[in-house]
């Protein structure tokens, strides 16, 4: 069974190794949607994988340093695509959330992508 817990943020990033005069290598911002998929087995006992507001609470943290930030300026963010920001996250969460199994970016209403770990 796998579940998710999905988040939105706004932040700002721009893209350094874009070809010069591309429009994502100005300073811009989007409104993020985050989703966190959990894959386990039900508990018996409380029904679930893991309670939605032990995710949000975990997430939390993460969610404070992106939230209305310049996420160039964070560690390991140098060049926020939308695929580094999955990896970003998938790499600050998966110490936190074992059951992780994958990180799904919404960029724009139309863009994104899906990262599944190493």
């Amino acid at each position: 069974m796998e579940i998710f817990k999905e988040f939105t943020f706004e932040s700002a990033h721009r893209l350094p190794h874009v070809p010069e005069g591309h429009k994502c290598g100005r300073l811009h911002g989007h409104s993020f949607r985050v989703a966190i998929y959990l894959e386990g087995e039900v508990n018996a006992q409380t029904g679930w994988i893991r309670d939605f507001s032990e995710i949000k609470q975990i997430f939390n943290p993460i969610y404070e340093r992106l939230d209305h930030h310049y996420l160039n300026d964070l560690p390991g963010l140098d060049n926020p695509t939308s695929e580094n920001l999955a990896i970003w996250i998938w790499n600050e969460l998966k110490p936190l959330l074992p059951e992780l199994s994958r990180i799904r970016i919404h960029e724009t209403c139309t863009s994104g992508c899906e990262y599944r770990g190493q």
